[in-house]
């Protein structure tokens, strides 16, 4: 066997070895349900620029959503690299948040104000919740009726 063959075969089988998947999770501090939406092959497109659908979530999440991971299996790549990144499928899961999670009618306005005031009282209302924010250091809540 030629040495340039050799090389080639050996860089070949390099590559396909150390091909490693991508994987991005995002969440997003809410506790987690036992519901989960996966779409095993979400359908991309020329490098990922068209990206997948939106994955419907909403309906399925009343809760809001606890994390999204999405991911490139080898399946997934090895179907990229024999369509020429043309087609570039990817693997997305969500998991639902948890009842609760997303509650935060018990906690007390440090400022509130009425929308009916006008957009000047909203305005001015936020502005001196950031200047208390920035004195104390601490997050002000914000309740406009």
């Amino acid at each position: 066997m030629p040495a340039f063959v050799r090389r080639c075969v050996t860089l070949a089988s390099t590559l396909f070895v150390t091909a490693a998947c991508y994987h991005a999770t995002i969440e997003t501090g809410a506790k987690p349900s036992d519901t989960v939406i996966q779409k095993d092959w979400a359908s991309g497109w020329v490098y990922g620029l068209v990206p997948p659908d939106v994955v419907a979530s909403a309906s399925k999440c009343p809760n809001g959503v606890a994390k999204v991971e999405t991911q490139l299996s080898f399946l997934n790549q090895l179907v990229g690299f024999l369509t020429l990144e043309i087609y570039t499928p990817m693997s997305i899961k969500v998991t639902c948040a948890a009842t609760g999670t997303a509650d935060a009618s018990h906690i007390a306005p440090d400022v509130s104000v009425a929308a009916t005031d006008g957009q000047d009282a909203v305005n001015a209302a936020f502005q001196a919740a950031v200047n208390r924010s920035s004195e104390t250091h601490t997050p002000v809540v914000v309740q406009v009726k």
